[in-house]
């Protein structure tokens, strides 16, 4: 058990769990930041419909400026998921995800994608006994809705994909590796992910929710942000404080406070496409997500008194109210 929660990369389920989803977010971007595409892969446990499948979606900006947008949602049957643990790899038919690299031979109608992509390393978070991952210690609670792992913030991406009519080569890229399980995402929630800012070494990710616990409910957030090297953690179990000045369709805006450190999130959705997400009844709710978005921070060391401000390009935004 505390193996699972300090290396949340694992598989933590098993197949004979009821109502019950398990995915893994792989986000590619191109050294160009032209072509972005993430893979999900996981498995659902559902009464009459479990199964394991791989979501794509992919954003490419012609030289013009014009955007062509796909995702697609590729279902296989439970027994196609294979899962090892040491060392970390999904199969899920002929597709391969593992720490080191992404081996993918999707055929959604007329659109394929297909290739090889390496990883790594990976930038983990910092991880401590109360705080054994991105959650600190609501990791240790049993039975919560969903859980959430940062594996990596940000990392080198190598290779290529055919990808439709286009090969893209992804030398030279950067990649980021989450994943979510548990019975449900949460009903309402706000996600943003960013490791493209004009300061290369920064990477950040927040995510806000409406979280149930023992029959009531309470906004629980989360934000890693890293900075030259320095990690700077602001959540809901750090007694950190949130104020949250806009959450509309397309844009998000709130200010994050603690002791040691200010930030402020403006995000704004700039084409978004359908993912499926889980509910307790399996794999039927459908979302919006963007993978080309702006997110603007600005940063307030009170240690130092030192301000960083910064912009990033090619973030995943998630906005589910």
């Amino acid at each position: 058990m505390i193996n699972k929660v300090t290396h949340p990369i694992h598989f933590q389920g098993n197949l004979q769990k009821k109502n019950y989803f398990e995915g893994w977010y792989y986000k590619q971007v191109s050294a160009d930041e032209r072509t972005v595409i993430s893979f999900i892969p996981g498995i659902v446990l559902a009464e009459g419909d479990s199964h394991s499948f791989i979501q794509y979606t992919y954003v490419h900006i012609a030289a013009n400026g014009q955007k062509e947008m796909r995702t697609g949602y590729l279902r296989y049957a439970i027994e196609d998921f294979v899962c090892n643990s040491e060392p970390f790899l999904i199969n899920i038919g002929d597709n391969i995800f593992s720490e080191t690299l992404v081996s993918v031979h999707l055929e959604d109608g007329q659109f394929q994608v297909d290739g090889l992509l390496t990883l790594g390393p990976f930038q983990e978070i910092k991880r401590t006994v109360l705080m054994p991952s991105i959650m600190g210690f609501f990791a240790y609670i049993p039975k919560m809705e969903c859980y959430h792992g940062v594996i990596s913030m940000s990392h080198a991406v190598k290779g290529k994909l055919a990808i439709g009519s286009k090969s893209i080569d992804f030398g030279g890229g950067k990649g980021y590796l989450e994943k979510d399980w548990g019975t449900s995402f949460p009903e309402r929630y706000v996600w943003i992910q960013s490791n493209h800012f004009s300061d290369e070494s920064t990477s950040l990710v927040f995510s806000l929710a409406d979280i149930p616990f023992n029959g009531f409910s309470f906004e629980g957030f989360l934000c890693n942000l890293t900075i030259g090297g320095e990690e700077h953690r602001f959540a809901t179990y750090n007694r950190s404080k949130i104020t949250v000045g806009l959450i509309s369709e397309e844009r998000v805006e709130v200010a994050l406070e603690n002791r040691q450190a200010a930030l402020t999130i403006s995000a704004e959705i700039l084409q978004a496409g359908e993912l499926i997400a889980p509910t307790e009844a399996g794999m039927n709710k459908v979302i919006k997500e963007g993978l080309s978005g702006i997110v603007t921070i600005d940063f307030t060391d009170k240690k130092t008194g030192k301000e960083h401000h910064d912009i990033g390009q090619m973030a995943g935004i998630e906005i589910v109210r």
